[in-house]
Parts: structure tokens; C-alpha cells; sequence
């Protein structure tokens, strides 16, 4: 157990790395072992998911200024740098004086205190940089290259780079860089069954926890500060609220439940959109919840138990195998297992686990997905195809060549006021820097 909220982020970061390890699996493990204030607790995981996120601008800093770079440096040693020279980048909050001499004692309690001069040198070296006016642009000095000289200002891969700027050209591609590597916000979906906006308002305004309403979404909140442990926050236990980002609470207005109808949430799990769906329905009616992933399936029936909800049937298996369904719902949700690439900034290490090769091999389990579960739907009926990525091979491809397939099937624009404006071809494209929220691609095709 740590109180110490550097020496828990040196040892979370060390466990990722030797694990491979998801970052925030791992630190969910550190905190619940660790006593720290909420304070260090905020700092600890900044520390952590900002190191993870900026691994590869930290290292071209090591690559700068050390004489061996940053991939033959002694893996700790590497890890205390990164620490380090992320509190002198990027954390505006932190003394430089602070950061130095807290980094230079993680290598007396690591066993490091050898290399606690070199350490403290390269800190300072690079604040001398920083003092004399140079710009971290400068102090890198980019590649001329586009690709790799915002792949390693911004750490990101060269291939991610190179699609945004085929897509938005390079303005853009900045802009959204920085969204993604900036903490994500916390939006939550009020329960209309339980509760108001104004009450949930008024009780978060009495622990004086600020936010604000979400635009065109009726039931959307968005905090805007650290607010600590979300179980404590007011009107969790009772059911008020449950915690969705904007663009995932978009999804289930567009499907547009109605009361009394059968829904089948494909994908089901955790379960954000299938609890919403039976709100939007007012609890009348059935909604079929089915997921691959027993351990997944459990947030969805804790919160169904938390939100009061009864119309929710949960299913374990595959969507690929369930014929008994076939022409049987009013409505479909296929919220397709995808890259997550519209959610950068939610999953720290997300940008270094996924692969063009990941995303060919996610495009085909789609078109399988899309092609078993549009059987499920009425004549007449609605799918909608949902995913929180930014690629066409998993969007606009995917919808194009299941059409192409089906040509029963035709998109259909929502007639909704929604804050995101349908594209020319009627399916939505969320672009986290321009819409302020996560990155989606959703479409609603009519049978």
C-alpha cells in the first residue's frame, strides 16, 4: 500500500508494461490498494494516463537529450523520465522545482538511486531548454515530414496520422489530436422514470458539483470538474442517473423505441444503450439484451437492478447464432464491437494496442454481425448499426456494402432534432473536435 501518488503511478506504469496489461484495469488494482486523498488520487491517474498517452513524445524527449535513447534506457529508468518530463510538459499545476526532486526520489525508493544524477541532469537540461525559450516543437526539432512530426508531437502511430489527414487535412488532424489527448469529460443520462434534470441538478449544485445540460439530448448532463468516486455522487443509489457519454446517449433516439414494442440490443454489453432504450420506452414492452461476455453482461444487471427496470430480458451468447429471433423485433441495436478509434482520449492505451490489421479483421466480424441480426427484424422494421470509431472500413464501407447486398434495405435520416447534422448519405459521423464529444458513427437503415 502507497500514499505516495508518483510512486502508485511508477508502479501501475510498471505493471503495464511488464504485463501488457490494460492501463486502466491496472490502475483500478493500485487504487483500491492504495490510501491516498482524492487529490493524489486524481494526480495518480493523470500521471498514468497522461505517461501512457504521450509515451512516444516522451521518448523522442529521452531520444533528445540522453545519449542512448529512450528504448535502450533500463525499462524503470525509463518509466521515472517519463514521469518526470510529463510533469515539466504537460502538467501546468506542478513547480518544475516539484516535479524534478520527487522524480529523483523514485529512484532512491526503486532501488535506482545510482542514476538519481542522471535523472536529476536530464530534468533540468530540459527546463534550461524551456527556460532559454525553446518550444517543445524546437526542442524535438520535428521531421518536415506531416506524418511523423505530429505522430511525435502529439503520440500518436504514423498510420493513425495519416488517415486523419486524408480525411481533414492537417488543421484538423491537430485539432483533434489535441481533443484526444486531453481527460475525457463525464456526461451522464438522467432516468426520466426516476427523477428529473432539475432535481439531479439541484442535488448536485448542494455538494456544489457544477455542469450543465447537453444539447438536444433531453436526458444528457455533462459535470465539468473532477467530482471523485461516481458512487458517491447524489441520486446514485436511487437510480437517477447512469453514466454515458453524449454521442452513445445519441444512439438510442435514433432507434427510437416505442412502447409495447420487442427491441434486441445485439452487443449488449455493459449496457449504457439497452438501459436507455427501456427508458426511452417507459419500462413498457421487451428489450433483449444479448452478449458474448458473461463478465461484461454484469454492469448491465447491476444497473438494471439499479434503475429499477423490468422489461429487460439478458441473453448469453454469440448474435451470429440466434435464428429463433429472425423476424421477430420492431426494433435492432447492433452497437458493433469496433477499434474504439473515436474514443482516444477514454482509453489511454488504445492508441498502441490498435492495428491497421485489427481493424480489416473487426470490418469482417461487422459484415457477419450485420448480416445475422438484420434477419431478426419485422418487415418494416428498423436496425440501427452503431459503432464508437472513426474508419470507414468499420462505418460508411460496411453500411455501403450490406446494401449493396440487400437492396430491401435503405437508410433512413433520423427525423429527430439532433445536435449532430446527418451527412448527405443520412447516416451520423461524429468528429470528437467538432461536435465535443466522443467519436461515433451511427446509421439507421429501414427494412
Amino acid at each position: 500500500m502507497t500514499d505516495n501518488p508518483r510512486q502508485l503511478a511508477f508502479v501501475t506504469l510498471r505493471d503495464i508494461q511488464r504485463r501488457g496489461a490494460f492501463a486502466d484495469i491496472v490502475l483500478d488494482e493500485k487504487l483500491r490498494q492504495a490510501d491516498l486523498k482524492d487529490a493524489d488520487r486524481r494526480l495518480g491517474t493523470e500521471l498514468v494516463y497522461g505517461c501512457t498517452r504521450r509515451r512516444r513524445t516522451l521518448d523522442a524527449i529521452i531520444d533528445r537529450l540522453a545519449k542512448k535513447p529512450a528504448h535502450q534506457q533500463p525499462p524503470d529508468l525509463r518509466i521515472i523520465l517519463h514521469l518526470g518530463l510529463y510533469q515539466l510538459c504537460f502538467s501546468s499545476n506542478i513547480p518544475p522545482s516539484a516535479a524534478v526532486n520527487t522524480t529523483v526520489d523514485l529512484t532512491k525508493v526503486n532501488n535506482l538511486s545510482g542514476l538519481g544524477g542522471f535523472v536529476n541532469g536530464l530534468l533540468r537540461q530540459y527546463l534550461r531548454l524551456v527556460e532559454a525559450g525553446n518550444s517543445l516543437e524546437s526542442i524535438l526539432q520535428l521531421p518536415e515530414n506531416p506524418v511523423s512530426r505530429l505522430g511525435i508531437l502529439h503520440s500518436f502511430p504514423d498510420w493513425m496520422i495519416k488517415f486523419w489527414l486524408e480525411e481533414l487535412g492537417e488543421s484538423q488532424t491537430q485539432q483533434l489530436c489535441d481533443w484526444f489527448n486531453q481527460s475525457p469529460s463525464l456526461d451522464l443520462r438522467i432516468n426520466p422514470l426516476s427523477t428529473t434534470l432539475e432535481t439531479v441538478e439541484t442535488a448536485f449544485q448542494q455538494q456544489e458539483i457544477i455542469g450543465s445540460p447537453l444539447p438536444k439530448l433531453p436526458q444528457g448532463w455533462r459535470l465539468s470538474s473532477g467530482v471523485g468516486a461516481i458512487r458517491n455522487l447524489p441520486g446514485y443509489d436511487q437510480g437517477w442517473w447512469t453514466v454515458q457519454d453524449a454521442s452513445a446517449q445519441l444512439v438510442g433516439y435514433i432507434v427510437d423505441p416505442q412502447p409495447g414494442e420487442i427491441i434486441i440490443d445485439a452487443c449488449a454489453a455493459p449496457g449504457g444503450k439497452t438501459t436507455h432504450i427501456a427508458e426511452l420506452m417507459g419500462d413498457n414492452g421487451k428489450v433483449i439484451a444479448i452478449d458474448r461476455s458473461p463478465g461484461r453482461l454484469k454492469p448491465l444487471k447491476q444497473n438494471i437492478n439499479r434503475l429499477k427496470l423490468r422489461s429487460i430480458q439478458v441473453e448469453v451468447g454469440d448474435s451470429r447464432h440466434f435464428p429463433q429471433y429472425n423476424n421477430m423485433a420492431d426494433r435492432v441495436l447492433l452497437d458493433a464491437p469496433c477499434s474504439g478509434g473515436g474514443t482516444l482520449h477514454r482509453r489511454s492505451d488504445s492508441r498502441w494496442r490498435q492495428t491497421p490489421d485489427q481493424i480489416r479483421q473487426l470490418s469482417q466480424l461487422q459484415a457477419e454481425l450485420l448480416e445475422m441480426v438484420s434477419h431478426w427484424v419485422k418487415p418494416g422494421g428498423v436496425l440501427v448499426y452503431a459503432t464508437c470509431t472513426l474508419y470507414p472500413q468499420e462505418n460508411e464501407w460496411a453500411i455501403a456494402s450490406f446494401l449493396s447486398r440487400h437492396p430491401s434495405w435503405r437508410v433512413e435520416v433520423p427525423n429527430l432534432d439532433l445536435p449532430v447534422e446527418p451527412t448527405k448519405e443520412g447516416w451520423l459521423k461524429i468528429w470528437p473536435h467538432r461536435h465535443q464529444m466522443d467519436g461515433f458513427f451511427i446509421a439507421k437503415l429501414r427494412h
